[in-house]
């Protein structure tokens, strides 16, 4: 009989200790991950590595990992709320090492992010939207939510896609409230969105002038996971607002193909023509196209038409 098993019969005293314990390897060689493991690692392990981290693998058997077992962060079921544990090897032995999960480290991005920028402004029921709720009462919202589905599905399974959605149409045909329905389901799916009301933001912004916090909210919001940048288009914009603001965070984000949605009364031909005339009249159309090209960079064009919602 191996050392381990004699230890523990020697500790327990019990027959009926020792048959838990052989339970207790049947569910380890049973475990896809755990032998996945043990495979990839072979090379690196001890003679008596499996029988002495017996209880370190059970351990990481019993605990949830990429938050499959958890419903939500506030009902994590690990030791540590918010921490998922990972095999290790140490010294030829296994052993474990708690770090977040990804629930965690999204909660953290949205906090830090929300902890800057005060202008979200976004409506309750934006915040609150579902897909089940979105309204398909025509089919251009019916063609939005199903590409509003595959994004998620999309940006969920593959890291390296960048694409959004620019949605655009009239007042109230439920614009905002696709991306609200869209950043509940990342959510949902472990991944940190974070919404901003354009217009208000770069009132915000301009403020922030004085406070020097200027290029810390700038920062956070062009290295936001994903953003979501609400009513683009209903500001009446300056050429520095438009260039220092809007171009750096886009310029950022195209170069390193973070996912960007929009959502404005503008298609991309209105949308340029609007950002190519300043407050004060001044007309820079290289410069506008410059926005724009960034824009149709980082997003696809869906038009939502039907009724004001508004007014229903």
């Amino acid at each position: 009989m191996d050392p381990i098993n004699r230890t523990i019969r020697r500790l327990s005293g019990s027959d009926q200790f020792q048959q838990r314990y052989e339970m207790m390897k049947k569910e380890i060689a049973s475990n896809p991950e755990v032998q996945h493991f043990l495979q990839q690692n072979r090379d690196n392990l001890s003679r008596n590595a499996v029988d002495q981290g017996m209880i370190k693998l059970y351990e990481y058997m019993n605990r949830s990992v990429k938050c499959a077992d958890c419903p939500s962060l506030g009902e994590c079921k690990n030791t540590m709320q918010g921490y998922e544990p990972k095999l290790i090897i140490q010294n030829g032995f296994i052993d474990l090492q708690y770090a977040p999960c990804p629930r965690q480290l999204a909660a953290r991005e949205q906090k830090e992010t929300e902890k800057l920028i005060q202008s979200m402004y976004v409506p309750k029921d934006v915040l609150k939207a579902t897909f089940d709720q979105v309204d398909v009462d025509s089919p251009s919202r019916m063609k939005a939510l199903q590409m509003a589905e595959d994004l998620v599905k999309r940006l969920t399974e593959d890291p390296e896609h960048y694409k959004g959605l620019y949605l655009y149409g009239q007042f109230g045909v439920g614009k905002s409230y696709l991306l609200g329905a869209i950043a509940n389901e990342l959510k949902n799916q472990n991944k940190a969105s974070f919404i901003l009301y354009f217009p208000e933001f770069l009132k915000e912004m301009k403020q922030s002038l004085g406070d020097q916090s200027f290029a810390g909210k700038v920062d956070a919001v062009k290295k936001a996971s994903i953003l979501m940048l609400d009513d683009i288009g209903a500001e009446s914009i300056s050429s520095w607002a438009r260039d220092e603001v809007l171009g750096t965070i886009l310029q950022y984000r195209m170069a390193e193909g973070l996912p960007t949605f929009f959502s404005s009364n503008f298609d991309y031909e209105g949308l340029e023509h609007h950002l190519t005339f300043s407050q004060r009249g001044e007309e820079e159309p290289v410069k506008a196209a410059r926005i724009m090209e960034r824009i149709k960079f980082l997003s696809i064009p869906v038009e939502m038409k039907g009724k004001n919602k508004r007014h229903s």
